[in-house]
């Protein structure tokens, strides 16, 4: 009988290959025969575990930064090359006869053959398991030798592809099929850990349920291996957030004791048990759960899980009225029995380099989307099973997990060997994931349905198996109570087509990319949920100005070579160029661009936004239940649709999705009502041979909460060309948990008069120079609860104005806060607020702002430190000190 021990191993020595197997394991070191232009790599401590060679490279001074520059060109022979690391443990026998020794490797990129003292214990071919290797005592010796060798997926790919003939991918932009990203990592990169023990928890099952009238139960199962006629009890703990004990229970293990064990059910009072909600809805109550396996006083093995209780639907029910799409089904959440319209945004793994992921960086990268009032995240398909911090910080914040299976844009093999490997994969990592309430729903994958249909020529789909068998009932028996599974996102409506907004998810690539539609018929193109959509944009000036380092003058242009090394958008040329074509004037100024781009971002998706989840109606017209832009983060400094970049600098388009996704919001739609028919966007006003004859204004508004709210409707509409202004208001009412249709009324503008031009109609429009503000407002005491201002379109034809920007500062509540007032004289489009020179970034609770006069708005700026403020706003791109 002996306590378990577990020992992660993190003093590792890391080489490129460059000898046999046979020497390296006798430690003898042969000469260089990779051929490459660089001196022999010997052995080197590893300078940060887990581990990664890229990282390694970089900390030795071996390559350069992959991230700047064009060095991604410089640094594609690791790819190729094979990687040996090793580490010497010691082991000290244990005098018990049941006396177990276990290996765990949580994590090896990605092929991998393992020695212990020389003999392989382990071939790895999948970085999303865990491997566990039982080792024999009496093998081990008191000092031992374990060495990995890393061998080339590139090269592994590719015989692949020989062996079994080239399949589509999809969605690689300028990568090869076979090997995804651009940089092809290797190593270590989640812990090694050395368990000895005589009984061991294998796994935790805690079921925690909530019932119709919110009732919450627990039963708690309990998976185990070793020696289990030496367990004579288990105890089991329920604490609170405080530490307090909830409830508690010794069980006597009995005679003959199994494998797999029920240890507890309890059922609770109602007021016994806090649930957990997702944030905007409740508190994120936690729980923890301990576990205790003893034996006359020893305890054996532990294990903690700390856990929620919540209830999660997908709503998949026919609709009673058509939309503009028909009728079908609703695609939704409810948790707890509350409907929730979902507003988020897809992720990818933070950084290529995945072991530089620090859990400070998880969580900064998760509070900014809660502080962006966002409630769910998706996982996307193509990335990686992330660590447990990630969902733990997900528990805490009240994020929402779409959680996809990792297949991505492609046509996946169904062999015997390869499903029982996803399977495998699959079972570990539900087991994992299951007791977290975060997690709502499971998806078998990313887009390989649509990209079959797509292309149209790809005959067999054998991971139909996979996405329609295997996985399906692997959450099924691995969750209790069940989590939702949807098959493949997007996925809906007859058969497989995946793009019929009636039905499941829709990927809404129609604007950027597909039939490259303007952005202002996203209103036209949504769905029952849309899981995927978006518009890239550049980064801050600071953000290229790193990648640029050491450039020449002449790069630091939008259309440089270096510029379009680090854009990934597939066609990005000519789908930016449409799309800034139609909406801004063309610039040569690589700052302006810059801005252009993300105004231009920030317009695309906030419109989306708003008209989708205007679209969240009562029970009966919940017609679209949740929006989730593409992407919420970068995995390197680099052109992309994130709304924000790789060093967690928000783009405009952070603070606009963060004020649609609002408690309150409010918006405007402006019709322009045209002179003829023709193919443009309904916004636009027409300029040159004939003008427009007017516009219709449609206002609605949202009410996030559960209980109805009464608010007064302010609209002031002021033009840029005159002195002109009006303003008025009206009482309207708001039910709970829904969006509702305000107003609809022609836009006014200034009295005609003799200075106007011909058009050769007498009933042209002066409103097509309107600024219209609507501000939703609290009738008790004037509070503002919601703004949107809406412009005339295109803002290539919209004669700007100086605004008369003014602002004031004044210290917060801390020395790190400044209070920053900002007022203008005339309407100013999206003042984006930074600081002048260097140092840490400052954090501003707002930004992006359209600014109406007379509506002064505050915002706090955290980490300004004393330094001064600058601006750029549409017509005043470049940022310049206020």
């Amino acid at each position: 009988m002996s306590t378990a021990r577990r020992v992660v191993l993190e003093t590792w020595a890391w080489k490129q290959r460059n000898s046999t197997i046979e020497h390296v394991l006798n430690e003898i070191e042969a000469p260089d025969v990779t051929g490459m232009e660089l001196p022999t790599i010997g052995w080197r401590a590893a300078q940060k575990y887990p581990s990664e060679v890229h990282v390694e490279l970089m900390s030795s001074g071996m390559i350069p930064d992959p991230y700047v520059g064009f060095n991604e060109h410089t640094v594609q022979w690791i790819g190729h090359a094979e990687w040996l690391y090793k580490s010497t443990f010691t082991y000290e026998p244990d005098s018990a006869e049941s006396h177990k020794v276990m290996l765990e490797f949580q994590g090896l990129d990605t092929l991998c053959d393992v020695y212990i003292n020389g003999d392989k214990i382990l071939s790895a071919d999948n970085m999303f398991q865990t491997h566990c290797v039982e080792l024999i005592p009496s093998r081990l010796q008191s000092s031992n030798t374990l060495f990995l060798h890393f061998k080339s997926a590139l090269q592994y790919a590719k015989a692949q592809e020989t062996l079994r003939g080239r399949v589509r991918a999809g969605s690689t932009n300028l990568g090869d099929p076979s090997r995804g990203l651009e940089l092809m990592t290797c190593g270590i990169y989640r812990p090694v850990v050395l368990s000895t023990y005589s009984v061991h928890i294998d796994n935790m099952f805690t079921k925690a349920s909530v019932n119709g009238n919110l009732a919450c139960a627990l039963e708690v199962d309990v998976g185990m291996k070793g020696q289990l006629n030496e367990i004579e009890k288990y105890r089991v703990v329920l604490k609170d957030s405080r530490n307090n004990n909830v409830r508690a229970e010794d069980i006597s293990a009995g005679g003959d004791v199994k494998q797999n064990v029920t240890l507890v059910y309890w059922t609770f009072d109602k007021d016994e048990i806090k649930l957990w909600w997702p944030v905007g809805y409740g508190d994120q109550c936690l729980y923890t759960v301990e576990l205790t396996i003893l034996s006359k006083g020893v305890i054996l093995d532990t294990k903690t899980l700390r856990i929620g209780f919540r209830s999660v639907k997908l709503v998949q029910e026919a609709l009673q009225e058509p939309d503009q799409y028909g009728t079908g089904t609703t695609f939704l959440f409810e948790i707890n029995g509350v409907r929730m319209f979902m507003g988020g945004s897809n992720w990818i793994p933070a950084d290529n380099f995945l072991t530089t992921i620090t859990p400070d960086r998880y969580r900064a990268w998760l509070t900014l989307l809660r502080d962006g009032n966002q409630n769910m995240v998706r996982l996307w398909g193509g990335g990686i099973y992330e660590p447990d911090v990630f969902y733990d910080t997900c528990d805490e914040l009240g994020l929402l997990v779409w959680q996809d299976f990792q297949f991505a844009c492609g046509v996946y093999p169904a062999h015997d060997s390869f499903v029982a490997s996803v399977r495998k994969e699959a079972e570990q990592n539900v087991k994992r994931l299951r007791h977290h309430p975060a997690i709502a729903l499971f998806c078998g994958n990313n887009e390989d349905y649509q990209m079959l249909l797509q292309w149209g020529d790809v005959k067999d789909f054998p991971a139909i198996k996979i996405y329609e068998e295997v996985l399906p009932s692997v959450v099924e028996t691995l969750t209790d109570p069940v989590i939702p599974y949807h098959r493949g996102s997007p996925y809906g409506g007859k058969g497989w087509d995946t793009a019929d907004p009636t039905v499941g998810d829709v990927h809404q690539w129609n604007v950027w990319g597909g039939k490259e539609l303007p952005y202002q018929d996203y209103d036209k193109l949504g769905g029952r949920f849309v899981s995927e959509f978006g518009m890239p944009s550049m980064p801050c000036m600071k953000t290229i100005t790193y990648w640029m380092k050491d450039a020449d003058s002449k790069e630091f242009h939008a259309q440089s070579k270096l510029m379009a090394q680090h854009c990934r958008a597939g066609s990005f040329e000519r789908r930016f160029a449409i799309a800034m074509n139609d909406n801004f004037k063309v610039t040569e100024d690589l700052e302006t661009a810059v801005f252009n781009t993300q105004l231009m971002q920030s317009e695309a998706v906030g419109f989306a936004y708003q008209s989708w989840r205007r679209n969240w109606g009562a029970q009966g017209k919940q017609y679209t239940g949740g929006v989730l832009v593409w992407q919420s983060n970068d995995c390197w400094p680099v052109t992309s649709w994130a709304i924000a970049d790789y060093f967690l600098r928000p783009k405009p388009v952070y603070f606009t999705i963060a004020r649609h996704l609002a408690t309150f919001a409010v918006g405007i739609t402006r019709t322009v009502i045209k002179n003829r028919p023709n193919d443009r966007p309904r916004q636009f006003y027409e300029f040159g041979a004939f003008q427009s004859r007017g516009a219709t204004l449609d206002i609605w508004a949202v009410n996030g909460t559960l209980s109805p709210r009464s608010a007064t409707l302010e609209l002031h509409f002021v033009d840029l060309c005159s002195s002109w202004s009006h303003r008025e208001t009206h009482a309207v009412h708001m039910p709970p948990n829904q969006a509702t249709e305000l107003l609809s009324i022609p836009c006014p503008g200034p009295p005609k008069n003799n200075e106007a031009p011909l058009t050769g109609y007498e009933d042209w429009t002066t409103s097509s120079s309107v600024i219209v503000g609507a501000r939703l407002l609290d009738p008790n005491d004037g509070g503002v609860l919601a703004r949107f201002v809406d412009w005339p379109q295109p803002y290539r034809f919209v004669d700007i104005v100086d605004p008369g920007l003014k602002t004031s500062v004044s210290s917060g509540r801390d020395a790190n806060t400044t209070i920053v007032s900002l007022e203008v004289e005339k309407p100013a489009k999206c003042v984006v607020l930074s600081v002048v020179g260097d140092g840490e970034d400052v954090k501003w609770s707002d930004n992006a702002l359209d600014l109406m006069p007379g509506d002064k708005q505050v915002i706090y700026a955290h980490g300004l430190l004393g330094r001064n403020i600058q601006a750029s706003y549409l017509g005043k791109e470049k940022a310049r000190p206020l």
